[in-house]
């Protein structure tokens, strides 16, 4: 198996049913994607898979073989991705960091696949499969609306 992580390559040999999430988090050691629900409700462990976003613990690490993955860690190399943590960051968009990670790649998947001009409230009708247990979204909406401003 072979995979490219944050335009580094990779030759795992993760068993059969090891998840993508548990390959990245324990073998590459990029622990900035998180595990929340184990049953893709909470979009915590999102990643990019070749540009696609990808709920890590519902994926298997041989399904991915020979793609091209973008994490939480890696996200800040595109414009976009740099838009949005710029975002996040302006607008206090995270409170104990554990959704951020999914909301960011989320996001950036988002705005990577729409065109100009982006409807804010489009896109974060979108995020609704990310979950965040400790705010009451205020914040990350408002986040969200600032990188939809000013993202390339």
């Amino acid at each position: 198996m072979a995979v490219t992580v944050n335009g580094a390559r990779h030759a795992p040999e993760p068993p059969d049913d090891e998840r993508l999430l548990d390959l990245l988090r324990w073998r590459l050691a990029l622990r900035g994607t998180k595990e929340g629900c184990r049953s893709g409700d909470c979009g915590a462990c999102l990643v990019l898979v070749d540009g696609r976003p990808t709920l890590s613990c519902l994926t298997l690490a041989r399904e991915v073989d020979g793609s091209d993955i973008v994490t939480v860690e890696g996200v800040g190399d595109l414009p976009a991705g740099r838009a949005v943590q710029a975002a996040f960051q302006a607008e206090t968009g995270l409170q104990c960091g554990y959704c951020t990670p999914g909301f960011v790649m989320a996001l950036t998947a988002l705005l990577l696949e729409t065109g100009r001009p982006r409807d804010a409230g489009a896109l974060w009708a979108e995020l609704q499969g990310n979950l965040c247990r400790c705010t009451g979204y205020g914040s990350i909406r408002r986040a969200v609306e600032r990188a939809v401003r000013e993202a390339p």
